[in-house]
């Protein structure tokens, strides 16, 4: 089921990617959502063509989208659609090009199959809970850093404050996307070690590339190096640290949250 899912919502997301570039520089209408940030008619577009879509596929699975009113009989649903229309919506009314399409199947809890499209860069991510993380098609594995020494991190600024770590902060690089899956995409190719998310992060986000950087080898778990589960009934968790084995066994000793 998983590979069906998959080829699922491959399809479903270069279709939306195919929306939103219709969208991309020609002066969308941007709302502000109190407490979520800008919203545009292209993140409405999309979500709608999912919605109609994935839905007609699978009736029989939840919805949780950031773009939809959250309807609580997901959680007795086995199975879940967890969608993100456009993450990184900044840099989409900003004429970037590092926005995606995120789209996650999860079951009972676990995501099962996930894609991240990036429509402006023509880069698909995939992976299923059983299969590798590809790129376009091609394997993609995360980077072999074991320290923190050196590391490239997507992080915020403010995490390089001392008192978000145990000991003195690390010499490190510091590197920023816009969309949180993208991110994870990037720890999942080897393009930057690791990624961290003090703040509780919202499913639609990481859902899809959690399980990417995951297939990829990196380890995943939340700020206080917990699993990570799915279809909560506040759809968040509580943070997300994301890196090769060694170097995230690091960052969970470390890392103060």
């Amino acid at each position: 089921m998983p590979a069906r899912d998959l080829a699922l919502i491959v399809e479903a997301a270069r279709s939306a990617g195919a929306v939103a570039l219709r969208f991309w520089k020609a002066s969308p209408q941007v709302w502000e959502k109190p407490g979520l940030g800008p919203v545009t008619e292209a993140d409405l577009a999309v979500n709608t063509l999912l919605l109609e879509g994935l839905r007609t596929a699978r009736p029989d699975y939840g919805w949780l989208s950031e773009e939809t009113p959250d309807d609580a009989r997901r959680l007795d649903c086995d199975h879940v659609f967890i969608i993100d229309p456009i993450d990184g919506t900044r840099a989409f009314i900003a004429g970037e090009r590092h926005f995606a399409v995120s789209i996650a199947v999860a079951h009972k809890g676990e995501v099962v199959a996930g894609a991240v499209f990036l429509p402006a860069l023509d880069r698909l991510y995939t992976a299923t809970r059983d299969g590798a993380a590809q790129m376009n098609g091609q394997p993609i594995a995360c980077s072999a850093r074991k320290g923190l020494q050196g590391a490239d991190i997507l992080m915020s600024k403010s995490l390089l404050a001392p008192d978000h770590w145990r000991g003195p902060p690390p010499d490190l690089k510091r590197s920023f996307r816009s969309s949180i899956a993208y991110r994870l995409c990037l720890v999942a190719d080897g393009s930057n070690d690791g990624m961290i998310t003090a703040r509780d992060s919202w499913e639609w986000d990481i859902a899809a590339g959690s399980l990417i950087a995951a297939r990829a080898g990196a380890g995943v778990s939340d700020r206080a190096g917990q699993p990570l589960r799915f279809n909560s009934a506040a759809a968040k968790t509580p943070g997300i640290l994301v890196a090769p084995a060694a170097l995230h066994r690091q960052l969970v000793a470390d890392f103060r949250a």
